[in-house]
């Protein structure tokens, strides 16, 4: 019996209940967003005591799912205004789902605001929040330092912990500070990143979740057997398809970099143009070739159970650890978005991101529409990194920054501001690629790709192919996109594994197969599917309570009327096909008996 954990932060009190038998097939995003609906209000403050943080594994959490090792943050989003999931890597989604947590629901704020609280898990049961005020203001990488020194002195650490944490810039409540998870090595670097939920987060008084994992045992399933077999028939599709077999596990992410700047969809200086003369000083064949020289690593899973093997270390040239190989949107952001194409520039702005604890994806966004202020120039890294500097130390520049995009663009009188729902677009320009374009304009989270990575059949053939340039199909595209993503979000598996989703049959069966073995309930491809509907529906209804209309479901007007090079075309997708990506939503209510 899968449980919840909640933990009231105004009083104290941690108490278990069992997770709802109406949501029995619910895990991740599904169990993040359901809960969001139904507890938080919708037109909460999201930094007041009404709002909640819910951290969930998803279903498959604890098993030995390949890739099935992400976590799901949910809250009321501080950035966009709306109901947020942010999904994440690391260690923590197993440990959970080993403990046979479902959800941990932090609510309320503390009356002190001046002392920051660990809650701390234990292998078992017992769970405890104790007051520590020798994390206030600490970067990422300390914190977790400082708790594993702590916890060894009290007997009590191993190296089989998790750790969750902020930076300072979630204490200070800025809204794009995320949350990080520590990776099978016990490094901060992987992150919920977007939507600022570190602020949530920090606005609860909390600095760090430990969850100690030492001797804890995978969960059990229905059928043993048959989930065994469904794990190897999945790992198989992963470990040979060509992008998860050979592409991702060789070059990374970032693999995308040249792929992308190609087709003429790569944003530079603030998305003023599609290609980037500087892109393969940041590309992921660079990254692979400076980190092999230094010696960094340059193959490992982010997440516990990965099979992909897609992370890397990147290192300094005197080969010590600086932060995880930028990731394809990071090396992105803080790169080609900026003008910057040394990838040491880069990797020191993803450090700096990653210990002060802000979405790379947004700094980077950030950086770009300040730069096309004029307050600081395209190229100059050292200026970024001053200006990132800014925001962990809460100055007054700082804290506009520290607010995103859209908050820095407004306060410097900048006329192209990227962002939808207020949150800033990541690293594909809508107007050659329309499929990704819709999914920006329609996703109940905001600009976000992984919400539906059009970009499989608009760039990569794989899973068909939609013409990225017209219009026609990339509605129905994102909406089948954004309906499956939703369903992997909500198992927990990495969004990765789509791609030999997409082409092989075989991987889809065997994602409902292992479903089936380990609930012991009858799975099949209409119940992924209805999973999926079932979650964006409690989403997109939120947002309605919280005011969101049809009109927010649009691109900034600059994307429909400014040509882009090389291509010269605007986002030409109608308002009619990016109002039908929801048209299910109606039905799959009335089905849940909710609105």
């Amino acid at each position: 019996m899968r449980e919840i954990v909640r933990v009231n932060m105004a009083t104290g009190a941690i108490s278990k209940e069992p997770l709802p038998a109406a949501w029995a097939r619910y895990g991740g995003r599904a169990l993040t967003s359901a809960l969001v609906f139904k507890e938080v209000p919708a037109d909460a403050d999201p930094l007041g005591p009404d709002n909640k943080l819910i951290i969930a594994p998803g279903l498959l959490g604890g098993t030995a799912a390949p890739n099935g090792g992400r976590i799901s943050i949910g809250a009321k989003s501080p950035l966009t205004g709306g109901i947020k999931e942010s999904n994440s890597g690391g260690t923590a989604a197993h440990a959970l789902g080993k403990m046979g947590i479902a959800a941990i629901i932090i609510e309320g704020v503390p009356a002190d605001k001046t002392v920051s609280y660990v809650l701390r898990l234990f292998p078992d049961g017992m769970i405890d929040l104790v007051a520590r005020h020798d994390l206030k203001g600490l970067g990422t990488y300390e914190t977790v330092a400082v708790a594993k020194g702590i916890e060894a002195a009290e007997h009590r650490f191993s190296d089989k912990a998790s750790f969750i944490t902020i930076g300072p810039t979630g204490e200070m409540g800025m809204k794009s500070a995320g949350i990080a998870m520590t990776d099978p090595h016990g490094y901060p670097n992987r992150f919920a990143g977007r939507g600022g939920l570190g602020a949530v987060m920090g606005s609860k008084g909390l600095k760090l979740i430990a969850i100690f994992e030492e001797g804890l045992k995978g969960t059990e399933h229905a059928d043993k057997e048959a989930f065994t077999a469904a794990v190897r028939k999945f790992a198989n599709a992963l470990t040979t398809h060509a992008v998860t077999g050979t592409a991702l596990p060789t070059y990374g992410t970032n693999v995308l970099a040249n792929i992308i700047n190609e087709a003429g969809g790569y944003p530079t200086r603030n998305f003023s143009s599609g290609q980037f003369e500087g892109v393969e000083g940041i590309s992921g064949e660079t990254m692979r070739e400076i980190t092999l020289e230094r010696g960094g690593n340059v193959k490992h899973g982010c997440h516990t159970g990965c099979v992909i093997q897609c992370s890397r270390y990147y290192v300094d040239k005197d080969g010590h650890y600086m932060t995880k190989g930028p990731e394809y949107e990071s090396a992105w952001s803080l790169g080609a978005n900026c003008g910057i194409s040394d990838m040491d520039t880069v990797a020191a702005l993803d450090r700096k991101c990653g210990d002060i604890g802000i979405d790379t994806i947004e700094a980077g966004v950030m950086l770009g529409v300040y730069m096309a202020s004029g307050k600081i120039a395209f190229g100059d890294g050292p200026a970024a990194l001053a200006a990132l500097d800014e925001i962990g130390k809460g100055t007054e520049l700082g804290k506009i920054l520290g607010d995103g995009a859209e908050a820095t663009g407004l306060a410097f009188g900048v006329k192209n501001i990227p962002v939808v729902k207020h949150q800033g677009l990541p690293a594909y320009d809508p107007r050659p690629i329309q499929g990704i374009g819709v999914t920006y304009a329609t996703s109940t989270m905001g600009a976000d790709h992984t919400a539906g990575y059009t970009i499989t059949s608009n760039v990569l053939a794989v899973g068909g192919t939609v013409d990225p340039l017209k219009p026609e199909g990339q509605a129905a595209l994102s909406q089948g996109l954004q309906i499956a993503t939703a369903m992997l979000d909500s198992l927990g598996f990495c969004i990765f594994v789509a791609f030999a989703v997409l082409d092989m049959p075989e991987a889809f069966e065997a994602i409902h197969e292992m479903a089936a073995a380990h609930t012991g309930e009858a799975w099949d491809a209409d119940a992924l599917m209805q999973l999926g509907k079932e979650t964006l529906t409690y989403e997109r209804l939120f947002n309605e309570h919280a005011g969101f209309t049809n009109a927010d479901d649009r691109l900034p007007k600059f994307f429909l009327e400014e040509k882009l090079a090389p291509h010269d075309v605007v986002f030409t997708v109608t308002d009619e096909e990016l109002d039908s990506v929801y048209a299910f939503v109606p039905e799959v209510a009335a089905q849940l008996g909710i609105k």
